[in-house]
């Protein structure tokens, strides 16, 4: 069904009025200026808002810590040693894979390195790993570390993909183009679900299927994907992938990260890993044995003991997201979202802000990536006066301006006083 748009601040009012998830607003703490006022909070694509529920389940744990003490490990529902299971069925929900293919852990970048070694297994023949030009510097640095630790040179192993003059994304037959130029040389492809600047979603399907054509493994990095898209691992048959949660998920600053596996490679005891005692049967683990018995699920990656109270901080998040209807139910309203604000910025701004997001729906997520190109008007002074204005958005040189309404928690009001803001300040 087709809904009409309207420039007007009646028209954000009908829209908020029928969204089935207006509700969810009032689980978060949104952030507020000195003077205790709400801002539009659109920066939930770098860290999310604070689901109040938050406050309660690590008030839980303390008290558990206080009470119990070591006996916290293994005494009720909430037993430590077992916890991180509670994240396991709706994470993996989030992801589209099965619960033995996912596991919450560590952090991103941790967990990339954890899976290289594991995915990433250099020949003198087959070497080279496909990575964006433009990959956020964690994973560029992971990657060349990877490299070097095998005895290679990222000079000759690492091939990186630029837009084709004139874009600012990356094109899908450019991609698996690279993919199949390098052949029998390619080991492994790591790209994000989601470009962090642009915004882009990329055909994670299509890429992971021309991999696996010339021999080499699929990876990605979902930082700006989990809890942003639906994404359909196992279905897609990727081969690993990691994310964090402090975006899109709102598990805090540095919150826990998650790793997924494919099950065909979970039982393969030929993969090389690094080994903790987290990572051994869990029915002998406290028996203290030194011969290593791998979980048979992901969680055989594990190294130690879980960080409790991070955990705890993304349980209510996961909550919430169960409870709004899952993956498809935010993307819905994602959707109207991403549409709406299209709208408003192509009636109240029109050639004076670039969108370099594609337009595609099948291209994008929550974010967009804006550049000003109204003459005489500084792009960063105009981040300068949003936030001055309200408005919690992000820079990201050059010269983009990233914003994203996140379905659990922003209203189409935002989104209408973000678009009259920002014209105020390029008019």
């Amino acid at each position: 069904m087709s809904i009409e748009f309207d420039t007007s601040a009646e028209c954000a009012a009908r829209l908020d009025d029928a969204d089935p998830l207006r509700d969810f607003r009032s689980r978060f703490e949104i952030p507020t200026d000195s003077e205790g006022k709400t801002k539009i909070y659109l920066v939930g694509n770098s860290l999310g808002a604070l689901p109040s529920l938050v406050r309660h389940n690590v008030a839980v744990e303390l008290d558990r810590w206080a009470r119990y003490g070591v006996e916290g490990h293994f005494t009720g529902d909430l037993a430590w040693e077992p916890y991180h299971e509670l994240l396991t069925e709706p994470m993996a929900a989030i992801v589209g894979a099965k619960a033995e293919e996912v596991v919450v852990m560590n952090s991103l970048t941790v967990n990339l390195h954890l899976l290289m070694i594991s995915f990433y297994r250099p020949t003198p023949k087959r070497h080279k790993v496909i990575i964006e030009d433009h990959a956020f510097p964690s994973d560029h640095f992971a990657v060349e570390s990877q490299i070097r630790q095998r005895g290679f040179d990222p000079a000759e192993s690492l091939v990186t993909l630029e837009p084709s003059d004139g874009a600012e994304t990356l094109d899908r037959s450019d991609i698996l183009s690279a993919i199949a130029d390098a052949g029998d040389e390619l080991a492994m492809v790591l790209l994000p679900g989601v470009q962090y600047y642009t915004g882009q979603v990329l055909p994670m399907e299509a890429i992971t299927r021309a991999a696996h054509a010339v021999g080499a493994v699929a990876g990605f990095d979902l930082a700006h994907a989990a809890g942003n898209i639906p994404l359909r691992l196992h279905h897609w048959d990727v081969d690993f992938a990691s994310w964090c949660t402090y975006k899109y998920l709102n598990g805090g600053p540095g919150g826990v990260g998650g790793a997924f596996v494919h099950s065909r490679h979970v039982g393969d005891q030929t993969l090389p890993k690094l080994l903790g005692w987290w990572g051994t049967r869990k029915d002998t683990r406290f028996e203290m044995g030194t011969e290593f018995e791998p979980i048979p699920t992901v969680e055989s990656w594990q190294l130690s003991n879980a960080p409790i109270l991070a955990m705890a901080a993304l349980r209510a998040s996961l909550d919430i997201v169960t409870e709004a209807g899952g993956m498809d139910s935010l993307r819905s309203k994602n959707e109207l979202q991403v549409t709406y604000l299209d709208f408003l910025l192509d009636a109240e701004l029109g050639s004076q802000i670039s969108s370099i997001t594609p337009a595609d729906m099948d291209e994008r997520g929550a974010q967009f990536a804006l550049s000003i190109v109204a003459d005489g008007v500084d792009g960063r002074e105009v981040y300068h006066r949003l936030g001055e204005a309200g408005v919690a958005c992000d820079w990201r040189y050059p010269n983009v301006i990233r914003v994203a309404p996140v379905p659990l928690y922003n209203t189409f009001r935002d989104i209408y006083d973000f678009v009259h803001i920002l014209k105020g300040l390029v008019t």
